[in-house]
C-alpha cells in the first residue's frame, strides 16, 4: 500500500516526538518513550496532532526504547514497544495512515566505556524487530544512525519474517557532511544501496533543513526512494532548556527545495512541531496544484615563563577602543587559510583573534591548539573559547595546563551548543561544569598554579533574550566568578542596541560588542532561522536579493556590519567581529569605515 502510494504522492510523515513532547508536558530531560505507559492520552494527543497537520505516516514514540538506552529489562522494554505500537494504531483509526515501527540506534558503549559486543547488539535488535512483528508492524524505519552496521543483517531478518515488510534506514548527517562516526553522506549512500533488505534510504537529525539539502544535492539518487527529515534547527539553552526557534514558514520553503533534488519521504526532527507538517503540507499543495488529503481527527609542579604583555588586556584597562575578531577552526588538519587570515588582521591594527569551540556541536580542530599556533606563528594575541559541553573536570584541567604552557592567557568561557537530543545514543554532552562554575575553576587554578601570570577569563553575553535583565543578573555572577571581560552575541535588532545605551554592567568589567555581517540573502535567512541567539529585521534581509552577486552582497553585508557598528560604538569597550566564513577582507573594509 505506502509502495502504491509513493508512486504518485510525495509522503508527508509526522515531526519530533521527544522535543515536541518536553514541549507540550513540560517534562524536560525525560525519555518520552516511558510515557506510553506512565501517560499514554499525551502520545495518542501528539500522533493526532501530526495527523490533523497532515502527515500520512506516523512514528511509534519507540526511538530509544532499548533495554540499553531506558535500562530496563526486557519485559519492560517489550511492554514499552507494544504499548507504542496500539497508542499509534488508536490514532490512526479508520484512516488511511501508515504506521512505522521505529527504531534509534542502540548504543554501543555504556557504563562508563563498556563496550557491548556485536551478538549482543543484534540480538537487541532483533527482540525489538520481533515484539514489532508480533504487534503487527510492516513498515519500519531504523532513524539517526551514523553507519550502516547491523543495517543489512537486521533488514534481513526483518524481510525473513515478512517478505511485504517495508523498511526505511535514516542517517544522521552533520553540518560538515559527515556522520559521528566520519562517514560521508555520499558513501552512506554507496553502501546503504548494496542492501537489498532496504526499502528507502534517506537522512535525518544532526542538522537544520539548509545544512541537510547543502550536503546532499550533489548526491545522484536517480530512481530511489529517498527521504528527508531535517531538525527545524540549531537548539540553544534558555533556562535550562534546549529550545528550537519557530521558524516554520522557513523550514518548510527549504523542505521544498529538498523535495525538488527528487526526495519522496518529508517531513521533521528534533524541534519540529505539528505547525511544521502543516506548512509543508501547504506548501506542496500550492507547488504541485494538488489536495493532499488532511485527515481530521479529535483533538607535581609546571615549569613555566612569563610571556611577553598581554597588549589586549592592557588596552582594556586603559580604557582603549579594543578590536577582536572571531575565526573559526577548520573541520580538517588544512590550517594555512586561517593562519592567512590572522595576518592580514594584524597588519590592519585587530588586537586579538578569537577561536571557537566546535559551534553547533559540529566538530572542528581544537581551538587551543589553532590559537597557539596563530600566537606562535603570526605574532598576535588570541583567545581560545572553551566549551562545558565536550569535557569533564580532568579534561577541563588538562587543556588549561596544555593551553598555559603554549603561551595562551586569555580565555573565552561558554557553556556550549547542545547536541540534538535524537543523537543522544551516540554521543553524550558532558556538562560537567557550566560556564559559572569553569569559570570559577579557572580562576581557583589561577590562585593555586598560575599565580605570577593568570588567566584572564571572558564570558559571553546575549542581549537578544526576551528577559535581558536576567542576562545582566547572569552577567554579574560570571564577574564574581572571574570574568573581567564579555563578547557579546551578533547585535542587529533596534532594542538590543537601546538597550545596551542604558545597561547597567559590573565595574572594571569590559563588553566588546558583537558584529557579524552577512554575505548573503541565504545566509541572512540561514542565521536567522536556524542559528539559536540570532534575531535579524527584516529590514536587513530585505537589501539582499537572491540574485545577487558575492562581491555585491559583501558590500551590503558590510554596510549594514558599518550601520551598527556606528550606532553601538559609544556604548561599547572595543568591536568583536565574527568573520563569516573567515572572510576576513570584509572586517578590514568594515574596519576602515569605523575606526
Amino acid at each position: 500500500m505506502i509502495r502504491e502510494y509513493l508512486k504518485n504522492n510525495i509522503l508527508i510523515t509526522d515531526g519530533a516526538m521527544g522535543t515536541y513532547y518536553s514541549q507540550v508536558t513540560g517534562n524536560i530531560g525525560t525519555f518520552s518513550e516511558m510515557a506510553n505507559i506512565t501517560a499514554p492520552e499525551v502520545i495518542l494527543n501528539i500522533h493526532r496532532e501530526y495527523i490533523q497537520s497532515g502527515a500520512v505516516l506516523i512514528r511509534t514514540n519507540t526511538f530509544s526504547a532499548n533495554t540499553k538506552t531506558l535500562q530496563i529489562s526486557r519485559k519492560e522494554l517489550k511492554d514499552i514497544l507494544i504499548k507504542g505500537y496500539e497508542i499509534a494504531k488508536q490514532a490512526v483509526e479508520g484512516r488511511n495512515i501508515f504506521i512505522a515501527a521505529d527504531i534509534g540506534p542502540v548504543p554501543e558503549i555504556i557504563n562508563n566505556n563498556t563496550e557491548i559486543d556485536k551478538q549482543s547488539m543484534m540480538d537487541e535488535y532483533k527482540f525489538i524487530a520481533d515484539t514489532f512483528l508480533e504487534a503487527g508492524a510492516e513498515i519500519f524505519v531504523f532513524e539517526t544512525f551514523s553507519s550502516t552496521d547491523y543495517l543489512e543483517q537486521i533488514t534481513e531478518y526483518i524481510k525473513e519474517k515478512n517478505k511485504d515488510a517495508f523498511i526505511i534506514t535514516q542517517f544522521v548527517i552533520m553540518g560538515d557532511g559527515y556522520t559521528r562516526k566520519g562517514i560521508s553522506a555520499s558513501r552512506i549512500v554507496e553502501e546503504i544501496k548494496k542492501i537489498k533488505s532496504v526499502d528507502v534510504y534517506g537522512f535525518n537529525c544532526g542538522t537544520g533543513p539548509t545544512h541537510l539539502y547543502n550536503n546532499i544535492k550533489k548526491i545522484d539518487f536517480a530512481n530511489d526512494i529517498v527521504s528527508a527529515l531535517p531538525n527545524a534547527g540549531f537548539p540553544e539553552i534558555i533556562n535550562e532548556r534546549t529550545v528550537y526557534s519557530q521558524n516554520e514558514d522557513y523550514f518548510a520553503n527549504v523542505l521544498m527545495e529538498i523535495k525538488d533534488l527528487g526526495v519522496r519521504i518529508i517531513g521533521g526532527c528534533c524541534g519540529t512541531t505539528p505547525i511544521h507538517i502543516r506548512k509543508i503540507l501547504e506548501k506542496i499543495e500550492k507547488q504541485e496544484g494538488k489536495q493532499y488529503k488532511k485527515i481530521e481527527v479529535k483533538g607535581g609542579e609546571i615549569q613555566r615563563k612569563k610571556t611577553e604583555k598581554n597588549i589586549f588586556i592592557e588596552k582594556l584597562k586603559k580604557n582603549e577602543f579594543t578590536i577582536a575578531v572571531e575565526l573559526d577552526p577548520p573541520f580538517n588538519t588544512e590550517i594555512e587559510k586561517v593562519l592567512e587570515g590572522a595576518r592580514i588582521l594584524k597588519d590592519n591594527k585587530v588586537d586579538i583573534i578569537t577561536i571557537s569551540d566546535s559551534p553547533l556541536g559540529r566538530a572542528r580542530v581544537n581551538p587551543a591548539v589553532i590559537a597557539s599556533k596563530i600566537k606562535r606563528e603570526v605574532g598576535i594575541d588570541t583567545i581560545p573559547h572553551i566549551c562545558c559541553r565536550d569535557r569533564n573536570i580532568i579534561a577541563l584541567k588538562s587543556d588549561m595546563l596544555a593551553a598555559h604552557i603554549e603561551g595562551i592567557r586569555n580565555i573565552l568561557v561558554v557553556t556550549g551548543d547542545p547536541i540534538p537530543s535524537a543523537e543522544k545514543n551516540e554521543i553524550k554532552s558532558v556538562f560537567n561544569l557550566n560556564s559559572i562554575k569553569l569559570m570559577k575553576l579557572i580562576d581557583e587554578m589561577n590562585k593555586e598554579q598560575f599565580a605570577e601570570d593568570p588567566y584572564h577569563i571572558g564570558g559571553a553575553l546575549n542581549l537578544n533574550v526576551y528577559n535581558k535583565d536576567a542576562e545582566i543578573s547572569r552577567m554579574y555572577k560570571k564577574a564574581e566568578a572571574g570574568a573581567e571581560f564579555f563578547l557579546t552575541q551578533p547585535i542587529f535588532e533596534e532594542s538590543v542596541i537601546d538597550y545596551l545605551t542604558k545597561m547597567d554592567k559590573p565595574e572594571n568589567v569590559k563588553i566588546l560588542g558583537g558584529i557579524m555581517p552577512m554575505v548573503s540573502y541565504k545566509n541572512a535567512q540561514f542565521l536567522n532561522n536556524e542559528i539559536p541567539g540570532i534575531k535579524i529585521p527584516q529590514e536587513y534581509i530585505a537589501r539582499f536579493r537572491e540574485d545577487m552577486a558575492r562581491e555585491e552582497a559583501e558590500e551590503v553585508g558590510i554596510k549594514i556590519a558599518v550601520d551598527i557598528a556606528i550606532k553601538i560604538k559609544k556604548y561599547v569597550d572595543g568591536f568583536y567581529f565574527i568573520a563569516p566564513f573567515n572572510r576576513v577582507n570584509m572586517i578590514v573594509n568594515i574596519l576602515k569605515e569605523v575606526m
